[in-house]
């Protein structure tokens, strides 16, 4: 393949998505090398998102709503990918489904692939897409992207911590393939739930050390509450999900009394520690949670490279 593939990411937020397919980061013991993929344009409509985009992976994000942006888009791209928004499906959310319209943001994915005819798109979206509420919305969805001219479209719900993501995280990725193979999603590398990355390997070199805001180790004062802002987590296991609408009830840490710090629900979401949220605590808990986990992207942009040549 000469040259670098062309990236065009939509719902970019702070860049999880795009910095796995760019690779050339590290996390845990293990460096997840560069990828020959290529960032041409980005957009998100959160300008902290955005901030914290332009600090860590690329100067060039438009930050706006989708639909203003569309006239600045490139003549042609390679890949486009996006994880539009999902709290009308999440199974923490109001679940309006194809009523939501921050969900039904899918609909600009498909135009921006009509118009580009990449080799390649990518969409990610939550579980909560599978279940009973939102099955007629994700049937619809799938055809939507089915009826694009020219592409071949597999969907798998895939875990997170499959790929050495030290968290359990279930999310849904649609991929369309130009031509006549249909992509074959890759098994994640650690299948067997024994030798999922625990929450204390993750952790365990921070869990004595003070606050320090240079680099994100800054936790909410929340005291206990119910439900969703009581839990723990164990440290022989992968961290639960990490939601992005907490509002300060992140999950406490398995050792100490307090709850884990935004450095730490980075690490449990694959961020290499030098990606460093340009926001405050509120802002970059969003930015957190709604992020793919960079790792889980690396393996699929892995597995994508024979498409794109």
């Amino acid at each position: 393949m000469g040259g670098r593939s062309k990236i065009v990411s939509l719902f970019s937020g702070c860049g999880g998505f795009d910095l796995g397919f760019l690779g050339g980061f590290s996390f845990g013991r293990r460096h997840y090398e560069k990828l020959p993929f290529e960032v041409v344009w980005a957009n998100d409509l959160n300008p902290a998102a955005c901030a914290t985009y332009r600090y860590n992976v690329n100067d060039d994000i438009r930050c706006g709503s989708v639909w203003d942006m569309m006239e600045t888009l490139p003549e042609c791209a390679d890949i486009v990918i996006g994880g539009f928004p999902c709290q009308d499906v999440s199974i923490n959310g109001i679940r309006q489904a194809e009523n939501g319209s921050r969900t039904n943001l899918y609909k600009a994915m498909v135009q921006v692939i009509e118009r580009l005819q990449p080799r390649v798109f990518v969409a990610e979206n939550v579980k909560g897409l599978l279940m009973s509420h939102s099955k007629d919305f994700y049937s619809k969805m799938v055809r939507d992207f089915e009826q694009i001219n020219g592409y071949r479209v597999s969907h798998r719900l895939h875990q997170a911590a499959d790929y050495g993501v030290p968290q359990v995280r279930e999310r849904v990725f649609i991929v369309g393939v130009k031509g006549v193979n249909e992509f074959k999603h890759c098994e994640g590398p650690r299948r067997d739930s024994s030798s999922w990355m625990t929450a204390q390997a993750a952790l365990q070199d921070l869990e004595d050390d003070p606050e320090e805001p240079s680099i994100n180790h800054i936790w909410s004062k929340a005291a206990p509450s119910k439900e969703q802002g009581n839990r723990r987590l164990r440290a022989d296991r992968p961290a639960t999900t990490i939601r992005a609408e907490h509002h300060g009830n992140v999950q406490f840490h398995y050792k100490n009394d307090r709850r884990i710090s935004l450095r730490e629900a980075a690490r449990l979401q694959s961020f290499p520690d030098n990606f460093i949220f340009q926001s405050r605590m509120r802002e970059a808990e969003r930015q957190i949670g709604n992020a793919v986990p960079p790792v889980m992207a690396w393996h699929l942009a892995s597995a994508l490279q024979e498409y794109v040549s």
